[in-house]
């Protein structure tokens, strides 16, 4: 039977990205040119974008202040993710660097971030385009989702979410987390940390930020407002009534159909099926905890300079979906014709454009 706790949270849901021409050279001019040639080739090598699969040891509990109904599993579990960068970091031959995490909605996954595929653009692919950009990037799949495997949907929350990445977080700057079937691999750690949202995982950045102050600065992307579409509501309803009989998972959108119009309003065929082909069924416990979550999220103040990017065309929005920094820079941008999947729209390289220009302009406070 399903806990009474569960059906609480449940029914009050129910309820509501020249050639130049050759000379010859004296001897010593062609030791110069070699050794110039030889730093040129390394430098290009430390710019390479290189990945490798890495993971974090949590415990799915909650220490946040929102409320989880039921309470999550408080078991061991193993967060997977990419570390997407230039050699020089991914390899360990940089120091400490700025690392962004990459924190996905309900119905995606970290694919969303790092999308690739035949039929799928270069611009699509957030990730990567940032990591040739010189930027590092962690490419987080929370639990529930793909490679972080929960058995039952109802044993985790989105306060349990927060409080897994904020262990993510300090693992990175502890260089403690796990690069599988590489032991000697380098961990490089980070210097600062800057959490990037989207959706609910909007939500959950910004719970971890109010929670640990851990962190240097947001990217919050389509961030879940207190005033959602009609469209949305309905979307929560009927993922509230799939939890109510015991599922466990809900899918995020009934059809492909309606997942699409949740999620896209300009993104390019190609990248739209290969969304669908990727999409995950949402845990029911971050279901039950979402309005909680949201409401608690817009009421804490967080005190590191926010970018808060939307879709001027995203079926999902009712409102901003944050309030005040607790004093912070927020700095806001709307992108016409956009839907939510704001890194996958074809206004993609505008977004990135957005986000790294607000990242070098916080280059005295994380650099």
């Amino acid at each position: 039977m399903k806990r009474p706790a569960l059906v609480s949270a449940l029914s009050t849901v129910l309820a509501l990205t020249a050639f130049a021409a050759p000379t010859v050279a004296s001897p010593s001019s062609a030791a110069s040119t070699a050794v110039t040639a030889s730093t040129s080739d390394r430098q290009a090598a430390d710019r390479r974008v290189v990945s490798r699969t890495i993971s974090f040891d949590v415990v799915n509990r909650n220490e946040t202040g929102v409320a989880c109904l039921p309470a999550p599993d408080r078991r061991a579990h193993t967060l997977r993710a990419r570390l997407i960068g230039p050699a020089r970091v991914v390899e360990g031959r940089s120091g400490s660097e700025t690392f962004h995490v990459l924190v996905h909605d309900a119905g995606t996954g970290g694919w969303f971030w790092n999308l690739q595929g035949r039929r799928v653009g270069r611009e699509q692919d957030y990730a990567t385009r940032l990591a040739e950009k010189g930027e590092t990037v962690v490419v987080l799949d929370r639990l529930g989702y793909d490679r972080s495997p929960l058995r039952d949907g109802d044993a985790t929350c989105l306060g349990a979410q927060a409080t897994m990445l904020g262990r993510v977080v300090q693992a990175l700057y502890a260089g403690l987390y796990e690069v599988p079937n590489r032991p000697r691999a380098a961990r490089p750690h980070a210097s600062h940390v800057v959490l990037h949202g989207h959706g609910t995982g909007a939500t959950v950045a910004r719970l971890e930020a109010a929670t640990y102050s851990d962190v240097q600065a947001l990217v919050l992307m389509s961030p879940v407002s207190t005033s959602p579409s009609t469209l949305a509501l309905q979307t929560l309803r009927g993922q509230g009534t799939v939890c109510l009989r015991g599922a466990g998972f809900a899918p995020y959108g009934e059809t492909a159909r309606s997942y699409r119009r949740l999620l896209f309003s300009s993104a390019p065929a190609g990248v739209q099926r290969a969304a669908v082909r990727q999409r995950n069924s949402t845990p029911c416990g971050d279901v039950a905890s979402l309005l909680p979550s949201v409401l608690a999220a817009q009421g804490q103040a967080v005190d590191v300079p926010t970018l808060v990017l939307s879709g001027g065309a995203d079926a999902r929005r009712g409102g901003d979906g944050v309030t005040a920094t607790g004093g912070a820079r927020l700095v806001r941008r709307t992108f016409a014709g956009a839907g939510s999947a704001l890194p996958l729209e074809k206004q993609a390289p505008a977004v990135r454009k957005a986000v790294l220009a607000f990242v070098g302009s916080l280059d005295d406070r994380i650099r």
